[in-house]
């Protein structure tokens, strides 16, 4: 097992009614933006249920982040945040709303070009304070640091990392999904499906814990899929999809085991997002059959074109044999 640190301060407060605990949560005299995507939230009806708990508090609003969050948008937040003084951020709908969110955070208090925190790596130094209410369990980005921004005029779309971004609480209600159409359900799955993947199918890491936690996503996965597609009112099948949605990328699966992120890079899924290609992962060193040796192209950057650089060395998953060296790079001829 590789070295690890593991953060994560992210109070989830999961089940039925959880909206309920939102002003107990919310800081009390700080002025509230709210952050929105296309307007769903106002037909399951958790817009009305956000705007009656916080009933009395300073709640500014600001609609239309959309998914693959672009930064046009999130400079128009941007502006609308600083010029009435937000103090504190809500993110209400699933994880595009959240990554912009997060960029927004980051962005208000940054001096000079914001896209230099996505485009250049710039250091974030301060962040608005942000909590989320999750209505589409997929991306995990309610309990990690990521976010993922898409810039149309240069179609680019660049990730960033930063402790300061994460979400201070995160309100997990499954009964908010009841009403998600079958093709978001379904896409929630697969990207909570792929997040796993990027982080197991690599190579062996003697880190059978981690494994085990890996595999168990994917087999509540695998059972709840067909349930949700059969009974969107299932609330054990919902409750488990947004559990394993939140577990597939907050990190702690992570912790000291390798990782690859071939099939999730954001460069080729903005070509992707832009001109409608197939967006399904692409065979790579994550979809190889155990056995075979990847390509310089799809292995780790600088691993030199094969498993941890060793010329030659047989690419296995993480869970197939023994975790000795010597079982796991067995020698084959280049």
């Amino acid at each position: 097992m590789e070295n690890f640190t593991y953060f994560s301060p992210t109070r989830v407060v999961f089940g039925k009614g959880s909206l309920a605990e939102l002003p107990k949560l919310v800081p009390p005299k700080l002025r509230i933006l709210m952050t929105c995507g296309g307007g769903s939230i106002r037909k399951n009806g958790v817009y009305d249920q956000v705007r009656k708990a916080l009933k009395g508090r300073t709640l500014l609003e600001f609609w239309g982040i959309e998914p693959n969050p672009e930064y046009e948008t999130l400079m128009k937040a941007v502006k609308l945040a600083r010029a009435k003084k937000a103090g504190f951020l809500l993110s209400v709908g699933g994880g595009s709303v959240l990554d912009g969110t997060k960029f927004i955070a980051a962005a208000v208090p940054f001096r000079g070009e914001p896209w230099d925190i996505v485009g250049k790596g710039a250091p974030v130094k301060k962040a608005v304070p942000l909590g989320c209410v999750m209505t589409l369990p997929a991306t995990g980005s309610e309990t990690n640091p990521f976010s993922v921004v898409s810039r149309r005029g240069i179609d680019d779309k660049r990730p960033f990392s930063s402790d300061l971004v994460l979400p201070k609480f995160a309100i997990l209600d499954p009964e908010t999904t009841f009403t998600l159409p079958e093709r978001q359900t379904a896409n929630g799955v697969v990207d909570a499906w792929v997040h796993v993947m990027e982080q197991y199918m690599t190579w062996p890491a003697d880190a059978p814990l981690q494994d085990r936690q890996a595999e168990g996503i994917w087999l509540t996965l695998r059972e709840v899929g067909p349930r949700l597609l059969a009974a969107p009112r299932d609330y054990g099948a919902r409750a488990s999809m947004m559990w394993c949605a939140t577990q597939a990328l907050n990190q702690l699966i992570a912790a000291g085991v390798p990782q690859d992120w071939a099939t999730r890079s954001p460069p080729p899924t903005a070509w992707t997002t832009r001109r409608r290609w197939p967006s399904w992962p692409r065979r790579s060193s994550a979809t190889r059959r155990p056995g075979r040796r990847p390509s310089s192209s799809s292995t780790p950057s600088g691993s030199g074109g094969s498993a941890r650089g060793r010329p030659g060395s047989a690419w296995r998953p993480r869970s197939a044999g023994p975790r000795s060296s010597s079982a796991r790079w067995a020698s084959r001829p280049a």
